[in-house]
C-alpha cells in the first residue's frame, strides 16, 4: 500500500508538471512570453490513478513501445472520458473540448492522442523505474 501512494503522488505530480508545460507551450504559440501555466487542483488526482498502470506496464513488458503506447493512450482517454464526465456532471470539469473539432463530449480530444501516447510512456518509465528503487532497497 505505502508503494502504491508513492507512486499514486509521483505520478500526480508528474502529471500536473507535464500539464504545466503543456499549457505554457500553448502561451507561448500565443506570443504570451510571460508563459503562464494553467491547471486544476482536481487534475492531481485524476493523473494520480497512471499508478494503476504499474501492473499493466509489468506485463507488457517485452512488448513493442508502439503497442505500448496505444495502450496507455486508450486507457488515458477512458479515464479522461469517465472523470471528466463525472466532474461534468457536478459543475466542476477543469477542461472544457467543446468547441475542438476532434471532441467526444466536450472531454476528450483525439488530436491530443500523441501526447497521451508520450504520457503513457512516461508513467510507464517512472512506475518501473519505482520498482526498481523497491527492489534495490529491500
Amino acid at each position: 500500500m505505502k508503494k502504491w501512494i508513492h507512486n499514486y503522488i509521483h505520478c500526480g505530480l508528474l502529471g500536473w508538471f507535464l500539464e504545466m508545460i503543456f499549457t505554457a507551450f500553448h502561451a507561448f504559440r500565443r506570443r504570451d512570453l510571460r508563459l503562464p501555466c494553467t491547471t486544476s487542483v482536481w487534475m492531481f488526482p485524476i493523473y494520480g490513478l497512471a499508478a494503476l498502470l504499474a501492473p499493466l506496464g509489468r506485463k507488457m513488458r517485452g512488448r513493442s513501445f508502439v503497442f505500448r503506447g496505444l495502450v496507455y493512450t486508450g486507457l488515458i482517454f477512458l479515464c479522461e472520458f469517465v472523470t471528466g464526465t463525472w466532474l461534468r456532471r457536478r459543475e466542476l470539469c477543469p477542461w472544457d473540448y467543446g468547441r475542438a473539432k476532434w471532441n467526444l463530449a466536450g472531454v476528450i480530444r483525439l488530436d491530443y492522442a500523441p501526447c497521451w501516447f508520450i504520457t503513457g510512456l512516461l508513467f510507464e518509465r517512472l512506475l518501473a523505474e519505482s520498482e526498481q528503487d523497491a527492489a534495490g532497497t529491500s
